[in-house]
């Protein structure tokens, strides 16, 4: 078990159907088979609910990103090493940290979200995977123990990263370019923008890789196209005008940009 505990920092044992620290603290395993690990967390729901972690899946499982999700893989096999501990940090319903652990050989893989929602998919997605619900900007991990921490579309803490990677471990993120899914926004806003992209650097990190992946998908369908959209920041700010637009999209050319970028944790 890679996770430690989010109260006193201890390593986690499981023990019949729940995780335990030497100090008595006690997390239980959910049916699906994920931990929630989010203190505070009892009643409340963060992050995707379960209508977009659906929708989410439902859109990944077509396979319109698989090309972006290939070379995800590629670049996780291309940088790790036999043993290495990879952990996706906001890793939703585990579409691609299910992809790594299945074609990447020797190395073992986890992935926590903040959604309880997206956790519960994850886990049943792939059993051979850790899942818990928790923080990027509170990650039950020991300092120093992850060799590679990956980050797709997801909150950047550079101080957790910082602490749990290794001296010379990676960081792969992957963010949207500026075209990406541009022909959506237009079809459904009066005023389309595109996305703005900030420069690369992080600071304490060396950027040793950058890799663009640039393509258009035909989305065949409204379900996929809907789908798609409750994906995007674009969902929570659509008002009935721009519903309705949605609503009448049978068919959808869209514009799938991507970058990947590696960098190496310095001191």
């Amino acid at each position: 078990m890679i996770f430690v505990c989010p109260k006193c920092g201890e390593k986690l044992e499981r023990q019949g159907n729940s995780y335990k620290c030497p100090n008595g603290h006690s997390f239980d395993i959910s049916k699906q088979g994920y931990v929630n690990l989010l203190l505070g967390s009892k009643g409340g729901n963060h992050g995707d609910n379960k209508l977009m972690a659906q929708a989410r899946r439902n859109f990944l499982d077509k396979g319109y990103y698989k090309k972006f999700a290939d070379a995800l893989v590629n670049t996780a096999a291309e940088f790790s090493k036999p043993g290495d501990v990879l952990i996706d940090c906001g890793c939703g319903e585990g579409y691609y940290t299910s992809q790594i652990s299945d074609s990447v050989n020797n190395i073992s893989v986890a992935g926590f979200d903040i959604s309880k929602n997206a956790a519960a998919i994850a886990a049943k997605r792939n059993k051979n995977v850790s899942f818990a619900v928790a923080s990027s900007f509170s990650i039950p991990l020991e300092d120093s123990s992850a060799d590679i921490a990956l980050e797709i579309f997801s909150p950047h803490c550079e101080r957790e990263f910082k602490r749990i990677l290794k001296t010379g471990g990676l960081l792969i993120m992957a963010i949207p370019l500026e075209n990406h899914l541009y022909s959506l926004k237009k079809a459904v806003y009066d005023n389309a923008y595109k996305n703005s992209v900030n420069g690369f650097e992080i600071d304490g990190f060396e950027l040793i890789k950058n890799t663009e992946i640039k393509y258009s998908e035909l989305i065949k369908s409204n379900e996929d196209i809907k789908n798609l959209f409750m994906m995007t920041p674009y969902y929570y700010k659509t008002g009935e005008k721009e519903q309705a637009r949605l609503n009448t999209l049978q068919e959808l050319c869209v514009e799938l940009e991507f970058s990947i970028t590696v960098y190496k944790k310095l001191g």
